[in-house]
């Protein structure tokens, strides 16, 4: 019994670990600067807000993929869809938890646009060396 206990306790302490390490991640990379060739690509005059996330996952698609073991964003779609849900169902109930989880859903927003820099940037430096040859 104390052994199921302790491995229980123990995977609960090691899975919210890996959950406070993956936003620390997705956190870190949203906060790179986002080139204005991304910004002009999806027509956003101003700042990255939460609602610009599925913009920026359509310029993801669209970018073609030439490393094979690149992440995507399986992850932070489903985050960003449950912060929305998070954000519809609090509503004006409970403005502290609204404005909480739109600032996650803009970091998810800016992480994504910084994915498709990467890839706008890896593209242009591929067709580079091939010129080059």
């Amino acid at each position: 019994m104390l052994s199921a206990m302790l491995l229980a306790i123990s995977a609960g302490a090691l899975t919210q670990f890996a959950m406070y390490y993956w936003r620390a991640v997705v956190a870190s990379v949203a906060s790179q600067p986002i080139s204005d060739r991304v910004l002009a690509a999806a027509r956003l005059e101003g700042g990255v807000t939460a609602d610009d996330f599925a913009v920026f996952v359509r310029l993801y698609e669209l970018t073609p993929r030439l490393q094979t073991r690149e992440q995507g964003l399986g992850l932070v779609r489903a985050y960003q869809s449950i912060m929305s849900f998070v954000s519809q169902a609090t509503g004006s109930h409970v403005p502290r938890v609204t404005a909480w989880s739109r600032r996650e859903m803009t970091m998810c927003a800016r992480y994504a646009a910084v994915c498709v820099d990467r890839r706008l940037q890896e593209n242009l430096s591929c067709a580079a060396a091939m010129r080059s040859c």
